[in-house]
């Protein structure tokens, strides 16, 4: 799987469907016992991962900064 490809399946993964696969690759990491170029690649993996997450967490952040700021301007003329 080519890292362009890997990138196209991880955007459709919701939020909490990448947070739990990026905990998945964090506990195998984290347990030893995996071979080196494994090793690589779950880190690869959960680098991507972890990008998707803050792409989601980013997204929130802009949602809520608008809807704050729609209720600030409504209520500002007061």
């Amino acid at each position: 799987m080519t890292e362009q490809q890997g990138n196209n399946a991880d955007d459709s993964l919701g939020y909490e469907q990448a947070r739990d696969a990026l905990l998945d690759v964090v506990r195998q990491l984290e347990a030893g016992g995996v071979p080196l170029e494994e090793s690589l690649a779950l880190w690869e993996r959960g680098e991507q991962l972890a990008k998707v997450c803050q792409r989601w967490l980013d997204g929130a952040r802009a949602r809520l900064d608008a809807a704050l700021a729609a209720e600030g301007g409504e209520t500002g003329g007061e």
